[in-house]
């Protein structure tokens, strides 16, 4: 089995069957909060993305009335859909900003009946720390336009040499958006973890053991 399975395991193996939730919400521009998501663990996919607007075909460039958001998927058994709400509001300051539009809009979508009751528990509970009301704009989802490939994983893409390294386990720029240590790897040169916390979650993704060596030996090996 050549290293370039190791992608499309990744994910299947990680799920083990479960069934993954989805989060989606804007909160300033969108490459802070790939990397910020993308390095927790029981995040199993994030991708930085145009939504809440009515422009049927939004780009970086012809955004119109949509907001950058990030749509992050998670493993609910791994972790909790209120503990992703307070990485949200715990890390921006959640009140209007006019700076350029909607574009950096403090913006949360909810996908299910579940997902609005905890968004009004935990809203309440960050209203209280602060004191003031929250003007996070709150929606039903109404869908979400992946964003150019630049802009995916963008903190990682910094470094050329580590995504030389890289091509050959993601030959294809999607298999590299979709990753999970890709994800973990954008967090980690933003700042978000560090090399052992890595390598101990590794340790527990279900992997043949050859995959998860040849991942733990790159991450010791890669050049920034």
């Amino acid at each position: 089995m050549g290293k370039q399975t190791i992608s499309t395991l990744e994910r299947c193996l990680i799920e083990d069957g479960r069934k993954l939730e989805t989060a989606t919400f804007g909160m300033g521009c969108f490459w802070g909060p790939d990397a910020r998501f993308g390095s927790l663990p029981g995040v199993i996919r994030t991708r930085t993305g145009y939504a809440g607007g009515s422009m049927p075909t939004p780009s970086y460039r012809r955004m119109g009335d949509h907001t950058e958001t990030l749509q992050v998927e998670f493993d609910p058994h791994q972790i909790r859909y209120e503990d992703l709400l307070r990485e949200f509001w715990w890390n921006h300051y959640p009140n209007r900003d006019a700076y350029k539009g909607r574009q950096y809009i403090s913006l949360l979508f909810w996908h299910s009946e579940e997902q609005r009751q905890l968004i009004v528990q935990v809203k309440e509970e960050r209203e209280q720390h602060l004191n003031e009301p929250i003007e996070t704009e709150i929606r039903p989802y109404a869908g979400f336009t992946e964003a150019e490939e630049r802009h995916q994983k963008y903190y990682l893409k910094r470094y050329p040499k580590a995504m030389d390294q890289l091509a050959e386990l993601y030959p294809e720029e999607a298999l590299l958006t979709d990753s999970a240590f890709a994800a973990r790897l954008n967090g980690f040169v933003k700042g978000f973890g560090n090399r052992k916390q890595l390598m101990d979650e590794l340790d527990l993704w279900k992997l043949p053991q050859d995959h998860r060596i040849i991942l733990q030996q790159l991450l010791l090996e890669l050049k920034w």
